[in-house]
């Protein structure tokens, strides 16, 4: 069953492979809690190891201005109410590529996203067209990222301010600043992209479809009752969070 499940979602660990399997060790016979299926785990050599990046994407010493932090200490509490962006690389067996992401922070799901062979705006820009023109989003919206000179460029400043989203970014080169978007480019990297032959950008790109599509749709998530984004996004309010060490207090994100 572990195996089956690693077909689509090759770096699912061990604490989502015995919520997914919970209820099917009952058909089979099998009593097992949490302890005893990870140490099954362990004796076959199935336990998931983290890797380390090496490439840095963030380009932040720049003349163009930034802009404060919005976000520090809150939470959302609907979906379309804050977005994270960041960009993150994938090796292809040609070229370094790079992944710009645009993720909600309420469900978790990603939004926006395009890969291309350059750290240019036009990269960030597609994901965020991307993101607007599926959801659409009506109420108040904040935007938080680093300080990316992309996130920075005018033609991306011009484009939130002309949908009315509110701009925030991170205020140093911590990554709890941008704790979401941090944990979306792990996942992807460390359960699928890292373990993936990559022809060139033409393959990855079309890879990376699937991907975002299995993250959205399959992969279930702690931080949201163990629901995948997309049921999350859909709940509109309604998850209790298994909150993380990085959130101090908890106030509603508001612009």
């Amino acid at each position: 069953m572990v195996h089956k499940i690693r077909k689509r979602k090759p770096r699912c660990g061990g604490k989502k492979l015995f919520k997914e399997l919970e209820n099917k060790f009952t058909l089979y016979d099998l009593k097992l809690g949490r302890d005893a299926f990870f140490d099954i785990l362990r004796a076959n050599n199935l336990l998931i190891r983290k890797r380390k990046k090496r490439i840095n994407t963030t380009m932040s010493f720049h003349w163009l201005r930034k802009y404060p932090n919005l976000i520090e200490n809150c939470e959302a509490i609907t979906p379309n109410q804050l977005w994270v962006s960041d960009i993150t690389y994938v090796e292809t067996a040609l070229e370094v590529t790079y992944l710009s992401l645009i993720t909600d922070a309420y469900s978790r799901k990603i939004v926006g996203w395009h890969l291309s062979s350059n750290l240019k705006a036009e990269g960030s820009i597609k994901a965020l067209n991307m993101a607007l023109t599926k959801e659409k989003p009506k109420g108040k919206l904040i935007h938080h990222s680093d300080r990316g000179i992309q996130y920075c460029s005018n033609a991306y400043v011009k484009i939130l301010n002309k949908k009315n989203i509110k701009i925030s970014m991170t205020q140093s080169g911590n990554p709890k600043e941008n704790a979401i978007a941090e944990r979306v480019n792990g996942i992807l990297k460390d359960e699928w992209l890292n373990d993936l032959v990559l022809n060139d950008l033409h393959d990855a790109r079309k890879k990376i479809k699937n991907i975002i599509k299995i993250y959205n749709t399959e992969r279930l998530h702690s931080s949201i009752e163990y629901l995948t984004p997309e049921q999350a996004h859909k709940r509109n309010g309604k998850i209790k969070r298994q909150w993380k060490t990085y959130y101090k207090k908890r106030e509603v994100c508001s612009v």
